[in-house]
């Protein structure tokens, strides 16, 4: 297992040892601990799929209270993923990372709580796979307008596919800072 350090602290791109051969291939999606080693010591409780069409933009959704860390990945097709540190406090707090996730690099992020998460589906379609380590709680999600200016994310995609919900976000400035999480050194 390869994992590599992002400028964004705790949060981690991890690519799993494949095994593949003729058949097809195998690889862990996740060992406790094995991933425990590297910081990921989450009690994952809740996993989630969506399926979405070519151009789709999910996010930037976050929750809090009930703050959640998330491991994702892709099964199936391409997505650009987007990680947002919205911890009042945080040194790096506004600043965003991206990786290219697929079934085909098979990688996986990890994102620690305290981070706005979206992606955007590249390919015809994607399915996409989370682990989380709070439940969702619709009384306490919020979210962050995908196009912010002040946070300037290099989408892949220009005009995309986006819920009511996700068009109508303000921008994280607007936010008042007791509706984000804390940065906890």
């Amino acid at each position: 297992m390869k994992i590599t350090h992002t400028n964004l602290p705790g949060l981690l791109i991890i690519e799993p040892r494949i095994f593949a051969d003729g058949r097809g291939f195998f690889f862990e999606s996740y060992h406790k601990e094995r991933y425990g080693q590297y910081g990921i010591s989450n009690e994952f409780v809740q996993d989630n799929l969506s399926y979405s069409v070519k151009n789709t933009l999910r996010g930037l959704h976050y929750q809090n209270p009930h703050v959640q860390a998330k491991l994702v990945q892709v099964l199936s097709g391409e997505v650009f993923d987007v990680a947002v540190d919205i911890r009042v406090g945080s040194p790096t707090f506004g600043q965003w990372e991206g990786v290219t996730l697929s079934s085909e690099n098979k990688k996986q992020f990890y994102l620690p709580r305290g981070f706005a998460h979206g992606f955007c589906v590249l390919s015809d379609t994607a399915i996409f796979s989370y682990k989380c380590d709070d439940l969702y709680a619709p009384d306490c999600e919020g979210g962050i307008l995908w196009s912010d200016p002040d946070l300037n994310i290099d989408w892949p995609v220009k005009e995309p596919l986006l819920s009511n919900k996700d068009g109508r976000y303000t921008c994280l400035k607007d936010i008042h800072r007791e509706r984000l999480p804390v940065f906890i050194d």
